[in-house]
């Protein structure tokens, strides 16, 4: 990231040089330095000298901090406590935002989760649409009493720095939708995508540009997913979901879904157009339970279980080829201690997996030793949900 670009750059501060040559290598020294230095403690740094802030606070060396912070270290969960005996579904608990390191957060998930520290509270009608580049998007959710119909707007912000986005326009639509937020890096820009559903199985899509002015449209949407609470799983440039071909209103049977039914779709941010990943050709039954797509590094997962009697993993090694489906793993209920789990999320490149049992139980997996762990959480919980997430200064216009 030096030569011309920064050389402009340099030139332009007023840190009134001696020597031209000799500031813009020491401005250059500084930014290679501070480059590799964590976001948190930059965030004070820049109050070290005018220079400094100039540094830290240029857009190129945000990007540049931002390629070489570490990936897949933090992990942002979403708290939502049950509502209590006293309060309605107008009265709704804040929801929090939990920050923990990845290690911590296996070694004690029950404490990693009831921590103060690095925990923000957000309004009641809020929900974490997706985190991607340090940015958290939030949809603000207000229902219209005695119908199906909401208005949404959603926001962006990063919650180290403190920016917080302008609001989206608004968009109104029934209680059948479903959320996924990522960067278009060709435009270098965020997008928020809502996916509709119709009381006819209609499914359109909604794109929102972050500083646009508008909604985009996206007829004909090929699927849903299960429920709202899926996000799309935003790799590569796309967000993916799991969902249903040619949903039919609001419900469905598990146990009627068909094979054939069963589709990944996947989203381009860039050309806002979507298509079809197909399963791992090793799947040649529907599942007990409805299975579950994640993300992790840079690769897809697809976690299902076979016969109500195994936990099965696969891993698209090479994102967006589907001869590179993996199957990870393959270990029985007796195994792990129970009978039936949801699949949660990936930790540490594939090796360890979050299942979630009886919702206030987590069960981890590691498949490098074969090692089983147990937790309880909260009993008063009543959703807890995970994102990758990385701190970042980036602050978009």
């Amino acid at each position: 990231m030096t030569g011309p670009i920064f050389r402009t750059f340099f030139e332009g501060m007023d840190m009134a040089p001696q020597h031209p040559t000799a500031a813009l290598l020491s401005c250059e020294l500084v930014m290679e330095i501070l480059s590799w230095v964590p976001a948190k403690p930059l965030t004070r740094l820049k109050l070290v000298c005018k220079s400094w802030n100039s540094i830290i606070s240029h857009p190129h060396f945000v990007k540049l901090h931002l390629h070489r912070s570490p990936k897949n270290a933090i992990l942002l969960f979403t708290r939502t406590p049950a509502l209590t005996l006293n309060e309605t579904l107008d009265e709704k608990v804040k929801q929090g935002l939990v920050f923990s390191s990845v290690e911590s957060f296996i070694q004690n998930p029950p404490s990693t989760l009831d921590a103060q520290e690095n925990r923000h509270s957000l309004h009641g009608q809020d929900w974490v649409s997706g985190s991607c580049n340090g940015l958290v998007c939030v949809a603000h959710i207000l229902d219209h009493p005695n119908n199906d119909i909401s208005d949404i707007w959603f926001r962006l912000l990063n919650p180290l720095t403190g920016f917080i986005s302008e609001n989206s326009p608004c968009l109104r639509v029934n209680v059948h939708n479903a959320f996924g937020f990522g960067y278009d890096e060709s435009s270098d820009s965020y997008k928020v995508v809502t996916l509709i559903r119709d009381s006819s199985g209609t499914v359109t899509a909604q794109v929102y540009r972050f500083g646009g002015s508008s909604w985009k449209t996206i007829n004909s949407f090929p699927a849903f997913p299960f429920c709202v609470e899926d996000n799309g799983h935003f790799i590569g440039g796309t967000l993916n979901w799991l969902g249903l071909r040619n949903p039919h209103g609001g419900h469905y049977d598990w146990d009627a879904v068909t094979l054939d039914m069963l589709m990944i779709v996947s989203f381009d941010l860039k050309s806002d157009t979507h298509k079809q990943i197909l399963l791992p050709k090793g799947i040649d039954e529907i599942p007990g339970e409805e299975p579950t797509l994640g993300v992790w590094g840079n690769s897809l997962y697809l976690l299902h279980d076979y016969k109500k009697t195994h936990f099965i993993a696969w891993q698209m090694k090479e994102f967006g080829d589907e001869n590179s489906w993996t199957q990870l793993l393959k270990i029985s209920f007796h195994h792990l201690g129970v009978e039936r789990v949801s699949p949660e999320f990936i930790f540490e490149n594939g090796n360890i997996f979050m299942l979630m049992r009886h919702r206030f139980e987590l069960v981890f997996y590691d498949r490098r030793d074969h090692s089983v762990k147990r937790f309880k959480i909260f009993s008063n919980n009543d959703y807890v949900n995970a994102f990758d997430y990385v701190e970042s200064l980036v602050q978009p216009c």
